[in-house]
């Protein structure tokens, strides 16, 4: 039996004690603890199933005061998705962003992740990988680092109390492994072996799992081990436009549109000139083939003591290895920065949405590029959690731990082909998702190409936390207890990057060496000409070829070419022994201690035969802050400290034994994003583009309020609702202006040498732009959700069950971007622009039917998420985001005996395409890629 508590801990003891398979339902917690309607002493229930982890989930959000949701596994090491991120958009408000075809990041109540802190066993922690062609280098969490093996319990808090971790806009997710005292006596065993295999990529990659735990036969030891290692290696299909763009053409159907042909003169204003100028063009419209290779090894370890039915001490690790090697072939055309020197013909401009969306062009750059990533994240954390009982009435705990992620990119490597005079390319753009991009000269005859781009960007990016916590528990009387507890909590931001990046010819009008190796000489004249040499020669034994597959794309599209062999072009060019140079912007650090406490009571009681549950407190947070970039190539580093009072009240009615009425108002913040307390500058070279951090940030900081009604109408069964505001106070707001370089203050050399503005600075006007203080925004919301078995219909129906819920939000936010030129190469205007908050989408619908009988079980989900704005984007198009997307993913298991398990499933099994898109309005077509359908098949074992 297991008696019913109070405090944080107790939750943890709960839900993983759920997933060990006893989860005492009256275990309390910090979410739980304060529930006034549990019994004195519980049934233990044995999680044995998928429908047996729903209800478990369901005990614990019962019994809690504040809005908690709970998934547990359904077996020992045995968690019911393969990925935690998506077992996390299974709870209502919950949806989740996917790279290479994994669940990658979280957004809650349509907060992204940044404004959501993640803590594995307690312990807030950051785990950053990569996504897409840029790593995560901010506080959001990369679920994707882990195999979910390793866990046997999430919780999710929607609403903020003064005893639980601050930092959050949008919630707190824990992330628990093993408890081996809440385990069975003895020795416990389970291993399993799966295949994963990728419709798209052909590859079969193996996947697999082990846990073994112990409890001494008087419960007073306990100890577990698990380890799981994967691969998989997938493919990404599809086209990008890399945004859209208005430029000047050097004529247009044969009308000159400036004084001197290619380069020079001046502008000469026309109809036709003036409209293809101020319509927007893709900026690099390209087919592409991209790869996944992936390796994922995770260990936990954990030791238990219970001397006592008083004490009991923990000490957990966990650690977690993630590679990748991403790899990337395009063919492409350079529009950008380029288009003065191609003539367009036969434009087709959508008026509608003022985009050129069919041409054909000559004097054309043609590109093809050959990307390769080696990217490698270790995770570890090494924590002890000591709690002791000292009367009936009082308790304590102390918790303590450090974890460090390390983001390591070593290579990052790309070599370009160019083909800078080519004649008769053609795009098509009328189907935007599926365009026809067609190559007016061969993109397979090295004769056609010169080596003329190299670049490789070392990085290194190491978050580290050291947290120790104190906590203590005193029952004043039945009904009212005082919770208490002081933190520290010091965390480390440390990024490094450096680039080799050159052109093997600069792009200069005046003959010089070659800067690469000193071995040809440089002769570009002001037109490139077929006798122009601005690269090395291309050869067959420096080619590799390229055919594109099923990437959605239309008949007529090229979809075979060359590209530079990276370990031929780097022996070429002696790329890796090159003398890395800094990457100003992306050299800094940012270290925050945080120190604080915390008071909170607790009650429970009746009021007129009312009963209820609450809770009521006030956290304090002091945050000292000390960030150092490099400015002008000086280090410079700026420190301040800031505080936060941060009040909580939760309320919890009774008015049956079946129904819950929940309400919440607190104050709530988060700290500002790491890339924007730098104060040192970026500058992109390609987009003319000057971008300054500013350490003097305020957090995001919010008032929080939350109604709900929940009914539990039978066993295993929830219908609910839940109201949600939030009024920002503060939030940090971009501000952009036009002007030349020389007005920021920044040495010319920090700008990268293969980029148009190295050769060119002021060639055209720059955006510069900051980060300040704003006026804050709002966002509001409703959740709905019904689970429930169909135990009432007959027969072979009761053992079907499903889970449905929805999420609608919206937010309301003033942001400063940047709009579209208005005259023919004019600057770009600053605009004021209502819209809702990054990342949020408004609409999110979940579905899961699941069956259940003896030996078998089967499981259909499927996730829905509207579109939604994700940046301010660039080169004049006001914001840019993700349309809707729905994925499909389903299971089928069958226990051939107690011990022994089969499996099927299947993940994404639409292939739903990830389609991105620049202008809110236009809606222009940046990315439709398609990832291919996952099935894992395999077989599980447990003694």
């Amino acid at each position: 039996m297991l008696m019913v508590r109070t405090g944080e801990m107790r939750l943890r003891q709960l839900v993983c004690g759920a997933s060990m398979l006893a989860l005492g339902l009256g275990l309390a917690s910090q979410a739980a603890a304060q529930a006034a309607t549990a019994p004195d002493e519980v049934e233990e229930v044995v999680v044995t199933g998928f429908r047996q982890s729903l209800g478990a989930a369901i005990a614990v959000k019962r019994e809690s005061v504040s809005s908690v949701d709970v998934i547990v596994a359904e077996d020992i090491a045995k968690f019911p998705d393969q990925n935690l991120a998506e077992s996390l958009q299974r709870i209502p408000g919950i949806s989740i962003q996917r790279d290479g075809g994994e669940g990658r990041a979280i957004t809650v109540r349509d907060l992204s992740g940044q404004f959501t802190r993640v803590r594995v066993n307690g312990l807030e922690a950051i785990a950053t990988s990569t996504d897409g062609a840029s790593p995560n280098r901010e506080r959001a969490f990369d679920f994707n680092v882990f195999a979910s093996e390793l866990f046997n319990s999430l919780v999710v808090h929607k609403t903020a109390e003064a005893s639980l971790d601050e930092g959050s806009l949008g919630a707190v997710v824990d992330l628990n492994t093993g408890n081996p005292l809440a385990g069975k006596d003895g020795l416990t065993f389970v291993a399993s072996a799966q295949g994963q295999y990728n419709d798209l990529s052909d590859n079969i990659g193996p996947r697999l799992a082990g846990l073994a735990a112990w409890r001494s036969e008087d419960g007073v030891f306990g100890a577990s081990l698990s380890v799981a290692y994967s691969e998989n290696d997938t493919l990404e299909l599809g086209n990008n436009t890399v945004r859209w763009a208005q430029a000047r053409f050097d004529s247009v159907d044969g009308v000159r549109c400036f004084t001197t042909q290619n380069s020079g003169g001046t502008y000469v204003p026309g109809a036709a000139c003036n409209a293809a100028a101020l319509a927007f063009h893709p900026r690099i419209p390209r087919y592409g083939n991209i790869g996944h290779d992936r390796e994922r090894l995770g260990l936990t370890g954990s030791l238990q003591w219970a001397p006592t039915e008083r004490t009991k001490v923990s000490f957990d690790g966990l650690y977690s290895r993630f590679r990748e090697t991403r790899t990337e072939a395009w063919a492409e055309v350079l529009f950008r920065s380029n288009e003065r020197a191609i003539d367009a013909r036969n434009l087709t401009i959508d008026t509608a949405t003022n985009s050129i969306i069919s041409g054909t062009f000559d004097d054309a750059w043609v590109r093809t590029e050959n990307y390769k990533r080696k990217s490698q994240t270790e995770f570890y954390q090494l924590s002890f959690n000591a709690s002791h009982e000292f009367t009936d009435t009082f308790r304590a705990n102390v918790l303590g731990g450090v974890s460090k992620s390390d983001a390591d990119i070593p290579v990052e490597t790309t070599f370009v082909y160019d083909d800078r005079d080519a004649a008769g390319y053609r795009y098509d753009y009328t189907d935007a998702r599926s365009p026809l991009l067609a190559f007016g000269t061969s993109v397979t005859d090295p004769a056609s190409f010169q080596l003329a781009e190299i670049r490789d960007r070392p990085s290194n990016n190491t978050n580290k936390f050291r947290t120790l916590s104190g906590r203590v528990e005193w029952d004043m009387t039945e009904g009212v207890q005082f919770v208490a507890g002081g933190v520290y909590r010091r965390f480390d931001f440390d990024l490094e990057a450096y680039t080799r990046d050159t052109v093997v010819c600069p792009t200069r009008t005046t003959a010089g060496p070659d800067v690469v190796r000193g071995t040809i000489t440089c002769t570009p004249s002001s037109v490139f000409g077929p006798t122009a040499v601005y690269g090395f020669a291309a050869t067959q034994a420096l080619s590799k070829t390229v055919n594109l597959g099923n990437a959605g794309q239309p008949t007529g599209t090229t979809t075979t070419w060359i590209i530079p062999d990276i370990d031929a072009a780097a022996a070429l060019t002696g790329l890796y022994g090159r003398t890395a140079a800094p990457d100003t912007g992306n050299i800094r650090s940012v270290r925050e201690e945080d120190t604080g406490g915390y008071l909170q009571a607790n009650f429970k009681g009746e009021i007129g035969g009312l009963r209820y549950a609450a809770n009521a407190g006030v956290r304090y947070m002091e945050t000292d802050q000390s960030s150092t970039g490099l400015n002008n190539g000086v280090a410079v580093t700026v420190k301040r400290k800031y505080h936060d009072w941060l009040p909580a009240v939760n309320l919890a009615l009774f008015p049956t034994d079946d129904i819950i009425i929940r309400a919440a108002a607190s104050e709530v913040m988060t700290r500002p994003n790491l890339g924007n307390l730098t104060p040192g500058g970026t500058v992109d070279g390609f987009n003319y583009r000057v971008t300054f951090g500013n350490p003097n940030l305020d957090p995001f900081r919010a008032k929080a309020y939350d109604v709900g009604l929940e009914w539990y109408f039978a066993p295993q069964a929830l219908a609910s609702i839940a109201v949600f505001k939030k009024d920002i106070q503060s939030f940090p707001l971009g501000v952009t202006r036009t002007g030349t370089f020389a007005s920021t203050g920044l040495p010319t050399s920090i700008i990268n040498p293969s980029s148009p503005a190295a050769s060119n600075v002021e060639g055209q006007a720059w955006t510069i732009s900051t980060i300040e203080n704003g006026t804050g925004g709002s966002l509001k919301g409703v959740e709905l959700a019904i689970q429930a078995p169909f135990s009432f219909l007959p027969s072979f129906w009761s053992n079907f069950g499903g889970i449905v819920n929805a999420t609608f939000v919206d937010s309301n936010v003033t942001y400063r971007v940047s709009g579209p030129a208005t005259t023919p190469g004019g600057a770009l205007p600053g605009l004021d622009v209502d819209s809702t908050l990054y990342g949020l989408a408004k609409r999110a619908y979940n579905a899961t039917l699941y069956y259940e009988e003896g030996k078998f079980s089967a499981r259909a989900s499927i996730a829905y998420r509207s579109g939604f704005i994700d940046n301010a984007s660039g080169t004049g198009n006001v914001f840019e985001g993700y349309n809707s997307s729905v994925n499909v993913d389903a299971s089928v298991k069958y226990r051939v005996t107690e011990q022994l398990e089969l499996s099927i499933e299947g993940i994404n099994l639409t292939d739903d395409y990830r389609d991105r898109y620049v202008d809110k309005q236009a809606n222009r077509a940046y990315e439709n890629n398609h990832f291919g359908r996952t099935i894992i098949f395999g077989v599980r074992y447990r003694m």
